[in-house]
């Protein structure tokens, strides 16, 4: 959980800043480029997250290696995540401030977790209830995890619902414990 607040935190900061700027687009583009190239090749994250890796080394290669590719507000960003030690939540915040200028043009990125993958029916009838909630176009991301064991987990914008079992055998567990036998 601390990489999604870490993520909200800081992508909130980062569409701020470039939304005052008008570098918002621009932004979105780089930083996405940016994750696919990560994605790819995990040596950069691995690089700025390394704990033995000097600070000093860290940003005079963020600055060698962006400074003239972009924008120099980014790579001041990607510095202030090197300083304070969150560099290695890089792609989840890249993924959240994605999903707010989606947001912002009426798109709604929303992520499903199920136990099994979902067919196209449920997928069709969940977007078409979520576009109803929401009014915005939905982008559905589905994610099949067998941890939850059934049900479903949907994570769009600011709120995330839990229909899982493991939520409810969790909550049922917390439920029975606080009851007293004698």
């Amino acid at each position: 959980m601390i990489a999604q607040e870490v993520a909200k935190k800081y992508s909130a900061a980062l569409f701020m800043s470039t939304h005052e700027r008008g570098l918002v687009d621009e932004a979105y583009e780089q930083f996405s480029g940016l994750k696919i190239a990560m994605e790819k090749d995990a040596s950069l994250l691995k690089f700025l997250g390394s704990p033995k890796v000097e600070e000093d080394q860290k940003l005079q290669l963020l600055r060698k290696v962006f400074g003239e590719r972009m924008e120099q507000l980014f790579v001041e960003f990607l510095a202030v995540l090197v300083r304070k030690r969150r560099a290695v939540y890089l792609i989840e915040i890249i993924d959240e401030f994605n999903r707010r200028v989606e947001f912002e043009k009426g798109i709604n990125r929303v992520t499903v977790l199920t136990a099994v993958p979902i067919s196209s029916e449920e997928e069709s009838a969940l977007v078409a209830t979520l576009m109803t909630k929401t009014g915005k176009k939905i982008e559905l991301e589905k994610k099949v995890d067998a941890k939850i064991i059934g049900g479903m987990v949907v994570i769009m914008a600011d709120e995330i619902i839990d229909g899982s079992i493991k939520y409810g055998l969790t909550r049922l567990e917390e439920r029975l414990q606080k009851i007293k036998v004698h």
